[in-house]
């Protein structure tokens, strides 16, 4: 195993952004968005010196304690179903942690629940599974649809989606709904409408400045789509084009219009950014693992699964506890938080 210096990055990206497992999350420009954490890279190389896996770690100071907290997006990146990389990158990790006195590592991998081999080495490297959760309180969502777009034209794109979705987009374009690559001052009305989102289906959203230091980090991997009617801006969407994907990452709405169906219209938009660069996967991003019709969380998972992609679960969170004792105390530290952001968030946007 090798830990990178700053001057040999450009060998991991290039590696990452070209894997089939490569993810957006992975890439030294996602490191940039977490500006406050440290980006760490781990590679793996065969006999020859050339990469065969890698796994970007992001390590942050915890608050008011002495350690720092180590977690790896989607990674590892590499043949998942081998050993000897996987645990010459864990390795690797290990060592990260006693240089930064890191307390936890954890990984939610892009591996499907299902495979037991990938799961049976992560186990024997000393990873825990956390225990399934089917809404949102994992930091990467467990699951997704994925939409293989690999070799398809749009039409045969459209032909996928179930007849209602195709309908829905016509409805758009029937009211001359206008979907616009939009540019970065576009931002700060794209946040404008988050927070009527946030307000409504009662999550918190980011800042403007995280989508402003998004746009800035990723430059041409990333597009702003805006929706408009009868010139007002009424929704929009960043998307992320990444090696051979393109992932739908944040969704606003406004409260008016809706009948106008935007979302729609945007979604196509950016599966047909997938469809035009060659793209192998469009990912529509989380939606909870609870398929009840009676569930608050059903009308995201029924829009998402219009568009007919495959819903993907994945393995879920994993992690090794360095510091058993130091765990504890901050996951009480962590809870308390969270109830004191969200309590905050609602006071200051009350009335919007």
């Amino acid at each position: 195993m090798e830990i990178l210096k700053k001057e040999a990055l450009g060998e991991y990206e290039a590696f990452v952004a070209s894997h089939p497992k490569g993810h957006f999350t992975q890439s030294v420009m996602w490191g940039k968005v977490k500006s406050a954490w440290n980006f760490e890279a781990v590679v793996s190389r065969d006999g020859e010196g050339n990469i065969v896996g890698a796994i970007g770690v992001l390590v942050r100071k915890v608050p008011m304690f002495p350690y720092t907290i180590m977690y790896a997006p989607r990674g590892p990146v590499c043949d998942v179903h081998d050993e000897n990389v996987i645990k010459d990158l864990v390795d690797g990790v290990k060592e990260l942690a006693k240089r930064n006195n890191a307390y936890i590592f954890r990984v939610d991998p892009d591996v499907k629940s299902d495979d037991e081999i990938f799961t049976g080495i992560m186990k024997k490297q000393g990873f825990a599974i956390k225990e399934e959760s089917k809404t949102f309180d994992a930091i990467q969502p467990r699951y997704v649809f994925r939409l293989d777009v690999e070799g398809k034209t749009e039409d045969e794109v459209m032909a996928l989606f179930e007849s209602k979705t195709r309908y829905n987009i016509r409805v758009a374009l029937k009211h001359g709904v206008e979907v616009k690559i939009a540019p970065r001052e576009e931002l700060e009305t794209f946040y404008n409408i988050m927070i009527e989102t946030g307000m409504r289906d009662n999550f918190v959203t980011r800042s403007l400045s995280y989508f402003q230091k998004m746009y800035d980090s990723l430059g041409e991997h990333i597009r702003l789509y805006m929706a408009y009617y009868e010139g007002k801006a009424i929704a929009g969407t960043l998307a992320i084009h990444y090696g051979d994907k393109v992932w739908y990452l944040y969704g606003a709405s406004s409260n008016s219009y809706r009948n106008v169906m935007p979302n729609y219209l945007l979604q196509w938009s950016m599966i047909q950014w997938a469809v035009e660069t060659g793209a192998r996967i469009y990912d529509f991003r989380g939606v909870a693992g609870i398929l009840e019709k009676d569930h608050p969380l059903y009308g995201l998972y029924r829009f998402k699964k219009g568009f007919n992609g495959e819903f993907t679960e994945f393995t879920g969170e994993m992690s090794i506890v360095f510091k058993p004792f130091a765990n504890k105390m901050i996951n009480v530290a962590e809870k308390l938080h969270k109830k004191y952001i969200k309590f905050v968030y609602k006071l200051k946007n009350r009335g919007k």
